[in-house]
């Protein structure tokens, strides 16, 4: 079973330095029939402008994945990581007994434009930490490249949740599949252009819960670029 989550049924709020999409309930937006999909609880589509950010606030107990399209995205946090987060990267913050950081654009001028995922913890209470790689275009290109996993296997960064992260460059066309073991769940997040998904067509922003599938198929309607996870 397919349940779609389209672009247009998402929170949005524009805050000027802001531009940002909740697919699950998310701050200001509530929604109770959307507060996230198995361990997966927020994906944020967010547009920042140039010269602006988030400034330094905590967070604990969650696995917080950053997710860069265009533009570059700089870190910070209590941990005394700062790096700056590009698009191909795969990064995790694992927020654990509890972290503070920011995060700012890069560019004083150009936005940059970034999905942030949370992901909750197999348990609480862990010790923070943080982990980044580059996965290159052509890792992604016509395949489902693993970016994150509870193991860090294939060069993934890891998480401490059984979930794992794909992300995937279609071309029209073009084709990857996904198996999906006993009693495991599917989440797919278009983050552009449009794909079919078992044959139904998502278009950039859609999410879609998949459960009772066994053979994932995505196909690329045009250039696209999707996010897969595959979740307890």
């Amino acid at each position: 079973m397919i349940t779609t989550r389209k672009a247009s049924e998402r929170g949005h709020f524009d805050f000027g330095w802001l531009d940002t999409f909740h697919t699950f309930s998310f701050g200001e937006y509530h929604d109770h029939n959307n507060m996230g999909f198995r361990a997966l609880r927020v994906i944020n589509e967010d547009r920042v402008a140039g010269g602006e950010g988030f400034p330094t606030h905590p967070h604990r107990d969650m696995e917080i994945i950053t997710y860069v399209l265009e533009g570059a995205l700089e870190h910070k946090d209590s941990l005394g990581t700062g790096s700056v987060i590009r698009p191909g990267d795969g990064q995790r913050m694992s927020a654990g007994s509890g972290i503070r950081h920011s995060e700012a654009n890069e560019s004083e001028t150009d936005p940059v434009h970034l999905l942030q995922i949370w992901i909750l913890p197999e348990k609480t209470g862990i010790k923070p930490g943080y982990e980044q790689k580059a996965f290159p275009r052509e890792e992604k290109l016509g395949k489902l490249r693993l970016i994150a996993s509870p193991d860090g296997r294939e060069g993934s960064v890891s998480i401490n949740q059984d979930a794992s992260l794909y992300v995937a460059l279609l071309e029209p066309k073009q084709q990857v599949q996904h198996t999906l073991a006993n009693g495991r769940y599917g989440w797919l997040q278009v983050a552009r252009g449009s794909v079919k998904l078992n044959g139904k067509e998502l278009k950039h922003g859609d999410g879609a819960a998949i459960s009772d599938e066994k053979l994932v198929t995505i196909e690329g309607v045009d250039s696209a670029e999707v996010l897969l996870f595959d979740l307890a």
